[in-house]
């Protein structure tokens, strides 16, 4: 995955259930803790100032509280970019205003400045590496870290392949990849034409004059 699709893979945690329901994969630190293990390359460079690797990070109340806040942003800024089509129903009456989101983005990727710094070891090749001030606390770099991911997606050139899958249950975005995809996955398409096959047979069906 691309480092700014980062972005999108958090937007949707929040997922159709499989029961008719919404799921929140990170509603309790542990959930947390294996979704930032599982994106652990893409997260190292940020997270390698604090007290713990990304592969061995350990989410605390503070850090889920951080992550669920950028979370909340960034989906009210992915409702804002499918316009004028219609956002996830999944969270889509209870999300800030995109003017909020802005702010709530902006200060969190602020939580923590990073200056980038070059390494050219002399029998070696060059290489950026990021350094923090001071000791900054776990949650502070995990929502910055997060926040800059979203704003190098929405400000990039995806933001305008972005939807909202439109099949019936589904609360997930995704990155349109071709000109004919509508849905975020197969088993959506699927479902979809099964609904509108349903649909079909019950219009018929009432329009029967016997």
């Amino acid at each position: 995955m691309p480092a700014d699709h980062l972005a999108l893979d958090l937007a949707v945690t929040i997922r159709h259930d499989g029961h008719g329901g919404v799921a929140d994969d990170l509603a309790e630190p542990a959930g947390l803790t294996r979704w930032v293990r599982a994106h652990a390359a893409e997260l190292q460079a940020d997270l390698a100032a604090g007290p713990h690797t990304a592969a061995g990070f350990t989410a605390d109340a503070a850090a889920l509280t951080a992550a669920v806040e950028v979370r909340t942003a960034v989906r009210a800024l992915f409702a804002r970019a499918v316009l004028p089509g219609p956002p996830s129903s999944a969270d889509a009456g209870r999300l800030p205003s995109a003017a909020q989101a802005l702010d709530r983005l902006n200060a969190a990727a602020a939580l923590v400045p990073v200056t980038p710094q070059l390494d050219w070891p002399q029998d070696g090749f060059p290489a950026e590496r990021r350094t923090v001030a001071g000791a900054p606390a776990a949650a502070d770099l995990l929502a910055a870290a997060l926040a800059r991911h979203a704003i190098g997606f929405l400000a990039g050139p995806e933001r305008e392949l972005l939807r909202a899958c439109p099949a019936p249950r589904c609360v997930r975005y995704f990155v349109k990849e071709h000109a004919r995809q509508e849905w975020c996955k197969p088993s959506c398409g699927n479902r979809a034409r099964v609904a509108r096959h349903h649909a079909k047979h019950r219009a018929a069906a009432g329009g029967d004059p016997r």
